[in-house]
């Protein structure tokens, strides 16, 4: 504990241990012709980064195949010049839709932090087709959560193919991104996925313990003459929407007309207000279904854009590992009815202002009021939140927010208790210069009305992540009163102490890439009832990654639960398993998945095994054929047996999920999405017609419908809307 303290106050001031690179970027008078050639005089000028490292499969060896780029900028474009030298022209993508993902695609990225601070990015990808995406890096890239591709901007790029290599060429408007006025550098790191060699690699070297976008190893990028002001320009993006539905339960038929926008204005260099009006999100992606056979809800990530900027100041408070968040922004716009149910709740509008104040301060500050569903006893709220965090040593910071939820009125079926609800708390993210060390210190407390002592949250989190070995550790408190309206808190009063350990063996030769045993240990107890042992798991696995980019994971795991309340684990209404009472079993389960370079990739997951007082098995499937490059059909499905003894229900559920994405081109997309679910008693249907007809702007045409399938099929709910939107700059 004493060397973690100093650790935690002294240690993150260092340099990165590879990022010793840098790169100068020239200033040009006049812009360049977008094409995809490479072929004007100024870019047989620019400074050429290369010498790429592998990361894949192995991290002590240059790149086989070379890439090599160029940037320049003017002063309002920054120019991107790309040549990657390639086996043969077999390229491989997954589609030609926006926002792709690293896997499965041949890409060359680039990450920006034009703030210098290790812990934000802008990120820019592109493959042999000209396909674009975007993302905002929050967190230092410390995990895969902190990529958020929903974040969206206007930038243009060209391609050209060859047999032996690719070029591209791109132009990002310095409006896009946000940076300090009289800016002299930048920190860089660019990777790159080749497919056909199995090689992932970058220009600055990251040990393959890291993930491939972590913000610690990254080089310098210095301009010829300091960069003017951002120019972002005040943005209009409204929209028109019109539905039809018939709801067969009731039965009723609608019809609606919904007109609302959004704005966004640019303050100063570094902050963002977006303004909100009557939101629709309609075109948003739905989730994918799932069997939930735990006590507990499911974290299911935000995707809707008006949440997405700068996203990590707000959502990134609470634990590293998602059990436990004071904000979730998905709980506005969603409400309990009289029965139970969620349904929608109306957003009227909002603001939300976040970016950078200086070189080390940052705020957020969100503002959104729904509308009163009287019908459902649901009342009209105002949800809040006010966060603010400081740079602390090379990579760290520490946050303060406070979060209030509080009805604008008064309504005789809302209970005094339930009249508001606030949150305060603080949070020391750690990030050590070479993201050996990372972790979290929280400290949280609600406030309800009459109800303001104790209700504390706290925790403390770190790993230390070294080439051969990692350890990390994750302690939490959460009070039995505590209670965040607008949080993700899926239980109360606990105590928990959790440790894992994961050594990683090397091979020098042989189709393994690193292989290594994980060892994790969990214990919590419930200081309600004087801290009795509730819940104590220990578990062994062996990780495998393979040379192709398959992986293999085993894990036999022991669990022994004390349940505090009743619970009918298939969730079928029948007898459920009592309450105090202890429950000791074993399980295990391996996951495999294919080489995501393959036309048809493979993945699995086999569980099985003793459960409480019975028996489960589980397994998923996943099946995807990529018709390159125009778009992949995929099938999912799972199912899960339970086999509890008398009186206690056993049951059957399955999940079947075909799926279609198509492209028709980079701006026409359509996918349909059919999921099927016994233990929902659901058939849905959901196929979304997008066509970007200019950049950020969009028609969609979204297809719903949903059926009964359990006793009889017939149809439930049935809705289609013509959505479009357009951004104009102002």
């Amino acid at each position: 504990m004493k060397y973690l303290f100093c650790c935690l106050c002294l240690g993150f001031c260092g340099n990165s241990l590879f990022a010793q690179e840098r790169i100068s970027v020239k200033y040009i008078s006049s812009p360049i012709h977008l094409d995809g050639k490479l072929d004007e005089p100024e870019w047989q000028n620019a400074e050429q980064g290369y010498g790429f490292w592998q990361f894949f499969p192995t991290d002590t060896a240059r790149s086989v195949n070379s890439t090599v780029f160029r940037l320049l900028y003017d002063d309002r474009n920054l120019y991107i010049g790309v040549r990657a030298d390639v086996k043969s022209e077999n390229y491989v993508v997954s589609s030609l839709r926006r926002d792709f993902t690293d896997t499965g695609n041949d890409n060359v990225t680039f990450m920006f932090d034009t703030f210098k601070d290790g812990s934000t990015a802008f990120l820019f990808g592109m493959t042999p087709y000209g396909v674009q995406r975007e993302a905002f890096v929050s967190g230092g890239g410390s995990n895969e959560r902190d990529i958020n591709t929903s974040w969206d901007q206007k930038w243009l790029l060209e391609s050209t193919m060859y047999d032996d290599h690719y070029i591209l060429e791109a132009v990002i408007p310095l409006s896009s991104i946000k940076f300090r006025e009289g800016e002299t550098s930048w920190r860089l790191q660019c990777y790159r996925w080749d497919m056909q060699t199995n090689e992932q690699s970058a220009w600055i070297r990251v040990p393959q313990n890291q993930l491939l976008n972590s913000l610690a190893f990254m080089a310098e990028m210095t301009f010829e003459k300091p960069l003017g002001k951002s120019r972002t320009p005040f943005a209009i993006i409204p929209y028109i929407n019109t539905q039809l539905s018939e709801d067969f339960v009731t039965p009723s038929k609608g019809s609606k007309f919904l007109v609302g926008g959004d704005a966004k204005v640019a303050i100063g260099n570094s902050m963002n207000l977006d303004v909100t009006v009557n939101p629709d999100f309609s075109n948003v992606e739905v989730d994918g279904i799932f069997t939930n056979l735990t006590r507990f809800e499911v974290f299911l990530p935000e995707r809707r854009q008006f949440f997405i900027d700068n996203n990590d100041l707000f959502g990134n408070y609470g634990d590293m590992y998602n059990t436990y968040r004071p904000f979730f922004s998905r709980r506005i716009g969603l409400a309990m009815d009289t029965s139970g149910n969620l349904i929608e709740n109306r957003i009227m509008g909002g603001v939300r202002l976040s970016g950078k104040i200086n070189e080390d301060l940052r705020l957020g500050v969100l503002n959104i009021q729904t509308v009163e569903d009287a019908g459902n006893q649901i009342p009209s709220n105002n949800n809040m939140m006010i966060s603010v965090q400081r740079k602390v040593f090379s990579r760290s910071n520490i946050g303060i927010f406070g979060i209030n939820r509080e009805a604008t009125g008064r309504y005789d079926y809302l209970s005094s208790s339930n009249r508001y609800n606030r949150v305060i708390g603080v949070d020391y993210d750690m990030a050590s210069a070479d993201n050996t060390w990372i972790g979290k210190f929280f400290l949280h407390k609600s406030f309800q009305p009459d109800d303001t002592k104790g209700n504390l949250t706290g925790g403390i989190t770190f790993s230390r992540n070294k080439r051969k070995f990692t350890y990390s550790n994750y302690t939490m408190y959460v009070d039995e009163d505590f209670k965040s309206d607008l949080g993700f808190v899926p239980r109360t009063g606990f105590f928990v102490l959790g440790n894992r350990a994961n050594l990683k063996f090397y091979p020098k030769s042989g189709i393994i890439s690193q292989h290594g045993p994980v060892l994790g240990v969990l214990f919590q107890w419930s200081p309600p009832l004087d801290f009795k042992l509730t819940e104590q798991v220990h578990d062994i696995a062996w990780h495998f990654d393979f040379r192709n980019q398959s992986r293999l994971r085993i894990l036999w795991q022991v669990e022994d639960i004390y349940l505090l309340d009743d619970f009918d684990p298939t969730r079928s209404g029948g007898v459920p398993l009592p309450g105090h009472n202890r429950y000791a079993f074993t399980n295990g389960r391996m996951t495999y998945t294919t080489n995501p370079a393959k036309i048809l990739l493979f993945n699995t997951r086999i569980e099985g095994g003793q459960f409480f007082t019975g028996s489960n098995f589980s397994t998923t499937t996943g099946l995807n054929y990529r018709l390159q490059p125009w778009g992949v059909l995929g099938l999912e499905t799972g199912f899960d047996h339970i086999r509890l003894p008398e009186p206690h229900a056993t049951s059957n559920y399955w999940r079947i999920t075909p799926r279609a994405d198509i492209t028709f081109s980079k701006n026409l997309y359509w996918s349909t999405l059919v999921q099927y679910s016994n233990q929902r008693d659901n058939l849905g249907i959901n196929s979304r017609l997008q066509w970007r007809f200019a950049p950020l702007s969009d028609l969609y045409l979204v297809y719903n419908d949903n059926y009964f399938t359990n006793d009889r099929f017939m149809p439930k709910f049935r809705s289609i809307n013509l959505k479009f939107t357009y951004w104009l700059n102002l």
